[in-house]
């Protein structure tokens, strides 16, 4: 990500500027807990992605920095959500908040960051940027929502899992880079480009999170906890679609009875791994990138693209 980070250096400390106000409050417990959240941020792909896609139709403004925060917040306002329904204790090496107040408080800081960032569009007139990222928000909450139903009975469909992850993963992505070219763009059809773009992207991205539980790399979760979890995940459902009817069986057993016994998950990586679902994950995973970068080069060549292409293949060649 270095051509990136290099060429929106001075724009992404602008956006840190602009995000720190927009999560300010007056309430002392707020303000402590949005101080912790605002240093504990991640790589911040999201918010690159914004400003470079408003990059490829002009120069970047206050309509996209209130673009970024607004991806940024609501986005965050889904993981600390997350926390709370996974149970979980860390978020990125870090105490979850939940871990630190207790859920009553982590589920009103959602909501708090949630409303922040729909006053943040509307105090604006930023009513299309509102209106992709509500998008997004509904579609994350059907993509959870369906794979909570599939888990139950373990559905084989493979193109249920990428309903799953299209709302789940990518439909963040894709607004992220369509409120970034609404920020720019005139006409419709590159804010729908750009969309396409940042879904194709993110199905990729999420293609490669669910490769990684198959690995043995130190990436900040345990490998295999995507079984333990009952996770319909795509090199798994390969895995199940083609090995003999016994073996489907065991897995399926495992998954839902013995996921939480060492040796009888490593038996069900190492079968996916012999299966050839890692491969076939890996080529699926691959397409989504081609087709991203296909619509990508719609656009004449440019520094931004170039760093926008890097960004890309950073997706499914990161090592967590």
């Amino acid at each position: 990500m270095k051509k990136a980070n290099q060429l929106i250096a001075s724009e992404l400390r602008e956006f840190e500027r602009h995000f720190k106000v927009a999560v300010k409050s007056k309430v002392p417990l707020l303000d402590r807990i949005m101080q912790y959240i605002v240093k504990r941020k991640g790589k911040q792909l999201r918010p690159m992605f914004v400003m470079l896609s408003a990059r490829l139709g002009g120069a970047v403004n206050d309509k996209t920095y209130r673009a970024a925060s607004l991806v940024e917040l609501l986005h965050t306002a889904t993981l600390v959500h997350d926390d709370v329904v996974d149970d979980a204790a860390e978020r990125r090496g870090f105490f979850s908040i939940n871990a630190l107040w207790k859920n009553k408080v982590a589920v009103l800081v959602g909501d708090y960051l949630l409303s922040k960032g729909l006053l943040l569009s509307i105090n604006n007139g930023d009513f299309r940027i509102l209106q992709i990222l509500s998008t997004a928000v509904k579609q994350m909450s059907e993509g959870e929502l369906l794979q909570i139903e599939k888990a139950r009975n373990l559905n084989l469909d493979e193109e249920v899992y990428y309903d799953i992850i299209k709302g789940k993963t990518a439909s963040l992505l894709s607004s992220a880079c369509g409120a970034g070219a609404s920020s720019t763009f005139e006409k419709e059809e590159d804010i729908q480009r750009l969309e396409q773009f940042g879904e194709k992207v993110g199905m990729a991205f999420q293609i490669k999170d669910d490769l990684f539980d198959y690995g043995s790399a130190n990436i900040g979760k345990p490998t295999g906890n995507d079984i333990k979890e009952k996770k319909l995940t795509l090199p798994l459902i390969y895995t199940l679609n083609n090995t003999s009817s016994d073996v489907r069986r065991k897995i399926i057993y495992i998954v839902k009875n013995q996921n939480t016994r060492k040796e009888k998950v490593q038996y069900v990586i190492d079968t996916v791994r012999q299966a050839g679902g890692i491969d076939y994950a890996t080529e699926k995973m691959i397409q989504f990138r081609d087709e991203a970068l296909e619509l990508l080069f719609h656009y004449p060549q440019s520094e931004v693209r170039d760093a926008l292409e890097e960004l890309v293949r950073y997706t499914t060649d990161r090592k967590y």
